[in-house]
């Protein structure tokens, strides 16, 4: 597992917003008393929602919020990958899975517009806007290949139809996300190619229930066997 640091670069402190202080306080109040540090996942992800990273100054007002040793926040935002722990791009988080599904369909194409685009990954891009990484399977392997950009999953994508989706962000807009084909979920390309019979759904091939073997007559009870 790779290691994983906090920026050298830190702002000298951070505070939550009123909006973003209420939810803290919401998610605490969901915990029971004494198992309140069980809220430090949701406090980070407000964290990262507010700034778009996890700082080190924000690792010590969760800390303090939830009484526990900054070492253990430290701990957590370490481990698990969702939380950045350096500054993201300001238009765009870029996310391509590079895993089997999504390598075998065409992921290489997509890492290869991001690093003409943008430079290599796991860095800023020279303008500050956009930030890109190389991530393992992000679950949309159906509708492969694919890149999870900011908030939501872009699939079915081919280098151009990526390329565009990018230049959109980079214009101010905010592109649909979902299949770039209009795939319907992660159904067949194309809609669905099995049971498409309306009779499987509208009830009119349903058999009517017949009585079961050794059935009580309607409106009596089974007799309790003897003891």
């Amino acid at each position: 597992m790779s290691v994983r640091r906090l920026s050298p670069n830190q702002p000298d402190s951070f505070a939550f917003t009123p909006e973003q202080e209420a939810l803290a306080q919401w998610w605490i109040a969901k915990f029971p008393a004494g198992r309140q540090q069980s809220a430090v996942l949701p406090l980070l992800w407000l964290v990262q929602k507010q700034q778009g990273w996890v700082s080190e100054p924000a690792l010590r007002v969760v800390a303090e919020k939830l009484g526990m040793p900054v070492i253990r926040v430290y701990e957590v935002a370490t481990f698990y990958t969702m939380f950045m722990l350096e500054p993201v791009g300001s238009k765009a988080l870029v996310q391509v899975c590079g895993t089997t599904p999504c390598m075998l369909r065409g992921a290489g194409d997509l890492i290869s517009v991001c690093q003409r685009k943008f430079g290599n990954r796991d860095h800023l891009s020279a303008d500050g806007q956009f930030y890109w990484q190389e991530v393992e399977c992000l679950g949309a392997c159906s509708n492969a290949p694919m890149a999870a950009i900011n908030d939501y999953y872009y699939e079915d994508l081919t280098a151009e139809s990526f390329e565009a989706i990018l230049d959109d962000f980079a214009a101010g807009k905010s592109p649909a996300p979902g299949s770039a084909i209009k795939r319907q979920g992660a159904a067949p390309e194309g809609g669905p190619l099995v049971l498409t019979d309306p009779k499987l759904y509208d009830g009119s091939a349903a058999k009517p229930i017949k009585s079961l073997p050794n059935a009580p007559p309607k409106g009596k009870a089974a007799k309790e066997p003897a003891a």
